[in-house]
């Protein structure tokens, strides 16, 4: 059942000049990633016209907020995802070859499948503690970015690996096709990534943002691009994609971080070409350091070919 909270309010002197974001989020208690939601999905008037979350509020002005009590937004509806393939499965985890266009967990903004969704659907039992929508997540691929992912299927392995993520004693090895040739063609990127200030689904190198290591080593040199493998030290959102595009080398296709659309069409690729190769750690259960791979997808396998072939 759908219902709605329907609220109206008007803007107060003290106000005067905020962000509808902000406004909302102090008269109505929501955060700001929701009054931004809510906002997106129309759900928002300004003495009756619709609104950006960056408009400015004037007092006196009347703000209409529907705020649908929803089918929670973050319900996992399990359904077999195509394309998932099981890499590794025992009692306490399973290693996934994830495709790409699928979120690991559901999110405000994702509708689309997901990795918890295929797993639930899949008949997998993941027994953790962690919010419900993120249930044995210990690490996160983007929706565009394909590959190796690992997800713990019992308490014990969950917390853990939860740990081996956080102290880094996981191995992640990714490739990169990327633009150009990076000077050096081995190397470190050590530069802070926070959220980008104008964009909000986008990061950026930022002076005050989060510490991150990303070492690169050039596989290939081709006339358009280079084949890198990658060893992340952190792991932040959409890291490698940043450190390479503030190395003005970013991933071909990952037009998000200025990548070249012409280049893009000519290998046919609507993605990054961002692949998450190898991941390594200790197992849960035996102690043992296990590592599990996944070979690069067609579309990847046929752009890095068309890359190959310019040389």
């Amino acid at each position: 059942m759908n219902h709605h909270d329907h609220r109206t309010l008007l803007v107060p002197d003290s106000m005067a000049g905020e962000r509808v974001d902000a406004a909302m989020a102090r008269l109505f208690g929501v955060s700001r990633s929701r009054a931004a939601d809510l906002v997106a999905a129309g759900h928002v008037r300004l003495d009756g016209a619709e609104v950006a979350k960056s408009d400015r509020v004037l007092p006196g002005a009347v703000l209409d907020v529907t705020i649908p009590t929803m089918v929670d937004p973050l319900e996992i509806v399990p359904e077999i995802v195509e394309g998932i393939k099981i890499i590794h499965d025992d009692d306490s985890i399973v290693v996934i070859d994830k495709p790409v266009g699928v979120a690991v967990h559901p999110s405000p903004g994702w509708s689309g499948p997901t990795v918890v969704g295929h797993l639930a659907g899949a008949g997998f039992r993941i027994a953790t503690s962690g919010a419900s929508e993120r249930q044995g997540i210990v690490q996160r691929l983007d929706v565009g970015t394909s590959g190796v992912m690992v997800i713990c299927k019992s308490e014990h392995a969950y917390s853990l690996l939860k740990n081996a993520f956080r102290h880094r004693t996981v191995s992640k090895t990714y490739h990169a096709l990327v633009q150009g040739h990076p000077d050096p063609l081995q190397g470190t990127v050590d530069a802070p990534i926070g959220r980008h200030p104008k964009a909000d689904y986008k990061f950026a190198v930022m002076a005050d943002g989060r510490p991150s290591v990303t070492h690169y080593q050039t596989l290939e040199a081709h006339r358009f691009a280079s084949l890198l493998e990658i060893h992340l030290e952190t792991g932040r959102t959409h890291q490698i994609r940043v450190h390479m595009a503030a190395l003005k080398h970013p991933c071909v296709a990952d037009l998000t971080y200025g990548a070249d659309p012409v280049l893009a069409k000519r290998v046919g690729l609507e993605r990054q070409w961002l692949h998450a190769v190898r991941l390594g750690f200790e197992h849960p259960d035996s102690g043992e350091f296990v590592e599990y791979e996944s070979s690069y997808p067609d579309d990847l396998a046929h752009a890095l070919d068309v890359i190959r072939d310019a040389s």
